[in-house]
């Protein structure tokens, strides 16, 4: 005679919504580590907001604009010249960061005469609306650029410390934080501001 099998019905029921239960957490806690990995990684390596401190940049950028920091760029092609960057120098007591315009590149020989920019003996063209200089600093004579060495410039050129100024001097490679992206109040593309013509910039590699 063959014997009954008795089947509990509720014990099976409990261990399959135990699993669900335990199925569910596991992907919540799957998409909370997902989140936090996300956030983590744009803070720190793709997106930051900081402000605008002075007038230095002006009229391109006013002093308390607010902008989003490009820091992803960098890390896959070196700055261009009349990129806006954001960097903060070693040394500087101040917590804020400082953003300037690239002007001159690593290994180039930079020199500000009769108003104009030299690069390697020839006229640098400004894609800017700026005042012509009146004070050419340590650019009055030719400064020959390290490798990993940036000249920059405020867009306000008559007020602004920079890379003319033993105070500033050239930048380092290391010290420079991201590329200002977008100016949100009122909304623009930094690249697109303050421009004698409205022609685009050269696509970005």
């Amino acid at each position: 005679m063959a014997k009954r099998v008795e089947f509990d019905f509720d014990q099976e029921g409990k261990r399959s919504f135990r699993k669900k239960v335990l199925k569910e957490i596991l992907v919540w806690g799957l998409q909370i580590a997902a989140v936090i990995f996300l956030a983590y990684f744009i803070i720190y390596y793709a997106l930051e907001k900081t402000a605008m401190v002075g007038v230095s940049m002006e009229a391109t950028l006013n002093d308390g604009d607010e902008i989003i920091i490009n820091k992803l760029t960098y890390r896959i092609t070196d700055p261009r010249r009349f990129d806006v960057v954001v960097f903060k120098q070693s040394g500087k007591e101040h917590s804020y960061y400082d953003i300037k315009r690239i002007i001159g590149l690593p290994g180039e020989k930079l020199q500000i005469e009769d108003g104009k920019i030299y690069i390697n003996g020839e006229v640098t063209e400004d894609i800017i609306n700026a005042d012509v200089m009146n004070n050419y600093g340590l650019a009055d004579e030719e400064i020959t650029l390290e490798e990993n060495e940036y000249f920059v410039l405020g867009d306000n050129r008559n007020n602004s410390e920079d890379s003319r100024f033993a105070s500033v001097g050239t930048i380092r490679r290391e010290e420079i934080i991201g590329k200002a992206f977008i100016r949100l109040k009122p909304f623009n593309f930094i690249n697109k501001l303050n421009l004698k013509k409205e022609e685009p910039l050269p696509e970005e590699e």
